[in-house]
This record gives C-alpha cells, sequence and structure tokens, in this order.
C-alpha cells in the first residue's frame, strides 16, 4: 500500500502530538517511580555515580550489623564484671566476718601458773607490782640468751631478748619488746601472770641458754624462771627439755597446738570457696553470641569499620581480659584464721583493681564502637541524599510539566482537527 500524502499543517500537528505523547509518558514514569534517572539511558553519569553511591551504602548497612553485635558483647561483658565485682566484694565481707569473730581464734599460750615474784616491786595491783618487777630477780643474769621462736608450716621466726644490764630491765620491758617484736604477744594478767601467745596453729617455743658456767639442774629452767607451769589456750603438748652446752644449763619449753577451728570459720571457709565457684561460673556466662571478653586472650572480637580489606581496612581489635579466679589471683581458703583471712583480703582487694580497671578499657572500647556506629549512620544517609539528588524527580515539578503536556496535547488534537477540516474543504469543489 502506497504511503499516504499528509498537508503540511496535518503532518506538524500530527508531529507536534507524537512529541507531546512521548514527553507525556516521560513525565508519568518520572512521577511513578519519583526518579528522573531510572536508568543509564536517562542520564548514564548521575545512574552510575548514583550506583555506587547507594552500592557503599549498602556495605556500611551491613557493617552496622557486625557493629551492634560488638556493642551487645561489651554490654555482656560489663554485666559481667558488675556481678564478679559484688561477688568479690561478699568475699571481702566473709574475710571480715572471719577476722570478726574472735571466738574462732586458737592460740598457742604459755601462760605462768602463779604470780611472778614481786619481792622489791611497787605498784597498787599485782599486774603493776608484776610489770615493775626486775628481770634480775627472776633469775636472769647478765650474758643469758633468752629467745622466742615461732613455727608455722615449717617457716619459723625468731626473737632474741637482749638479757645485758639484766639488773635495770624490768618485766615491762620485755614485754613491750616481744610485741614490738611482731614474732608473738605478750602480756601480764590482772593476776600477775606473764603470758605469751602465738598466731593460730603457730608452735611457740623460748629458749634459754645459761652463760654463768653454773650447771646445776633447772639452773636455766625457763619453766621455773617466768613460772610457766602450764599452757592454756588449745594447746595439746608441752615439752620441757634440759641439754648441756659448754657447761652450761640449757632448756627449752615448747607449746604445740592441736589446730583446732572454730565451727563459725569452718563455715565461713565454705562460704568463701563457694563464693570463688561462682566467679568463674559467671566469667563463663558472661558471653554473647559466642565471644566471652572475660576468659583472656588477645583479638577475641575484631569490629570492622570500613568495607575495605587489606592495609585499607579500619577495625578495633578488642582483647579479653581474664577475670576468672585464678586470672584475678584468687585462691580457695583453708582455715580463715587471722593471717589466711588478712592475705585473703589482701588478695580481694588486688581481684577489685583488676575489675575497676578491667571495667575502665572495656567502657573505653565501647565508646569508641558507639561513636564508629552513629558516625557509619551518618555516613549511610550523607550517600543515600547524595544517591538521591542526583536521580530522583521533583514531583511538584513533573506534575506541573505533565499537566502543562496534557493541556498542549488537547490544543494539538484541536489544531489537527482544524487542518483537517481544512482539507475537507476541498470536496464541496464536487459537490
Amino acid at each position: 500500500m502506497s504511503n499516504v500524502s499528509f498537508s503540511k499543517a496535518v503532518r506538524q500537528n500530527l508531529i507536534s502530538l507524537q512529541e507531546t505523547a512521548e514527553k507525556i509518558s516521560v513525565a508519568q514514569n518520572r512521577l511513578a517511580t519519583s526518579k528522573k534517572v531510572n536508568s543509564a539511558l536517562d542520564n548514564a553519569t548521575n545512574f552510575f555515580t548514583a550506583s555506587g553511591l547507594n552500592n557503599r551504602a549498602n556495605d556500611l548497612s551491613l557493617l552496622l550489623d557486625g557493629i551492634s553485635s560488638a556493642i551487645k558483647t561489651m554490654d555482656a561483658a560489663n554485666n559481667g564484671i558488675t556481678s564478679i565485682t559484688r561477688l568479690v566484694e561478699s568475699a571481702q565481707s566473709t574475710a571480715r566476718q572471719a577476722l570478726s569473730d574472735k571466738t574462732s581464734a586458737s592460740f598457742n599460750t604459755l601462760e605462768g601458773a602463779s604470780t611472778v615474784d614481786v619481792t622489791g616491786s611497787t605498784g597498787a595491783t599485782a599486774k603493776d607490782q608484776a610489770l615493775n618487777q626486775s628481770l634480775s630477780n627472776l633469775g636472769f643474769a647478765d650474758g643469758d640468751t633468752f629467745t622466742l621462736t615461732t613455727t608455722k608450716n615449717g617457716v619459723s621466726k625468731s626473737f632474741a631478748y637482749d638479757l645485758t644490764t639484766v639488773g635495770s630491765k624490768k618485766v615491762s620491758e620485755m614485754v613491750a619488746a616481744i610485741n614490738a617484736s611482731g614474732v608473738a604477744t605478750a602480756e601480764v594478767t590482772d593476776a600477775g601472770k606473764l603470758k605469751i601467745s602465738a598466731a593460730a596453729d603457730e608452735q611457740v617455743s623460748l629458749q634459754m641458754n645459761s652463760a654463768d658456767g653454773d650447771t646445776t639442774a633447772g639452773k636455766a629452767d625457763i619453766a621455773t624462771k617466768l613460772g610457766f607451769s602450764q599452757v592454756t589456750g588449745g594447746t595439746t603438748t608441752v615439752t620441757n627439755t634440759e641439754g648441756a652446752a659448754n657447761g652450761d644449763r640449757d632448756s627449752t619449753l615448747i607449746a604445740v597446738s592441736a589446730g583446732v577451728s572454730s565451727v563459725n570459720r569452718t563455715a565461713l571457709v565454705t562460704q568463701y570457696n563457694e563464693i570463688l565457684k561462682q566467679v568463674n561460673k559467671l566469667a563463663d556466662d558472661a558471653s554473647f553470641n559466642g565471644i566471652n571478653l572475660l576468659k583472656g586472650g588477645a583479638g577475641v572480637m575484631k569490629v570492622a569499620f570500613n568495607e575495605k580489606i587489606g592495609s585499607d581496612k579500619n577495625e578495633l581489635s578488642v582483647d579479653g581480659i581474664d577475670l576468672t579466679k585464678s586470672g584475678m589471683g584468687l585462691t580457695d581458703a583453708t582455715t580463715l584464721d587471722d593471717t589466711e583471712a588478712n592475705n585473703k583480703l589482701a588478695e580481694l582487694t588486688t581481684a577489685l583493681g583488676k575489675l575497676r580497671s578491667s571495667a575502665s578499657t572495656f567502657g573505653s572500647n565501647l565508646a569508641i564502637i558507639q561513636t564508629r556506629q552513629d558516625f557509619t549512620k551518618t555516613t549511610i544517609n550523607t550517600l543515600k541524599a547524595g544517591a538521591d539528588n542526583l536521580v530522583l524527580a521533583d514531583n511538584n515539578e513533573e506534575g506541573a510539566t505533565l499537566l502543562a503536556l496534557q493541556t498542549r496535547q488537547q490544543l494539538a488534537s484541536t489544531a489537527l482537527s482544524l487542518s483537517n477540516q481544512q482539507d475537507q474543504s476541498v470536496l464541496r469543489l464536487f459537490g
């Protein structure tokens, strides 16, 4: 079929209608998608630039999941530290309770059975008179050696009292010297009895070596000189031995403890050890998503902050801290006697210091992670906004454009109709 010929006016109006319809289609598509660039055909530069920005925003969005998980892991570790701190403080209370339980103390005590000889002494009471008593009146002589020794678990501490110028020394001075030695404690009772005590479960012994050459039996007998004939305070065995050395009479008096513990401290030992057991259990449970920061180890958790790899990768490596019982240097109790209770308090104080330091370290890491989380969110918003500026359409503008095109389409239709009417006027010539 041959082509149909149009008049110039009809053809122009027809072309105008086609162009207007195409523009209407574009405007309608932009309004429907809210984008002015839907493919590379619309604007290749803007399309690929926006795609790159959106791709990076999506990559960072995926990193946010890992960052959020890291924050929860830090929260779990912080909760664990808080709970372990409470347990350590509870253990401190238990150790202090043992120290305050004076009824449970078991001492090895050497006590004089009779009042110290108070001949020539002055004082209102028997105690005062005994304290003022001269050591020379007790039978000590210049050059004699008087040694006090305590032993526990094979470790001994000794104190030798200087008996030079013994005539000018009083019982009160000897008592003060023993107390200052840190080896044992001494006192004179209200009844005037000299009393020397060692700590719990310690063996206490007194040794006297005479320097006057007198080998008379009993000359250097400490029990005789100091009035010791009985031992109190849980002691089970008393040994008083004499032996010759360089022709002198030497003697030793030893008190051996039965090591009896009180029911109260025995219960406190069980309580203390159970608390330490719970420290380990808490450390085991302070994990999130399989990561535990309270069991030690380097680089336990790595948090990625950008989408790059290799040397360009930006991440934070969080080291674990061993906050288990052994990691904090805590050991089980056996007796919680005064010495051990004080040692346990020292251990617990050190452990609290480590807990507080660990909380500070984790808090600093958490602040870094949260800051990077906020930064990543802001960066994602910036990238998406930049991409949108390149491809999004202005709906107001596109709406106005569509209305104008529709008006133009109507006008073009009218013009085409008029053009056709002009062509039809030729038919009148054949009427």
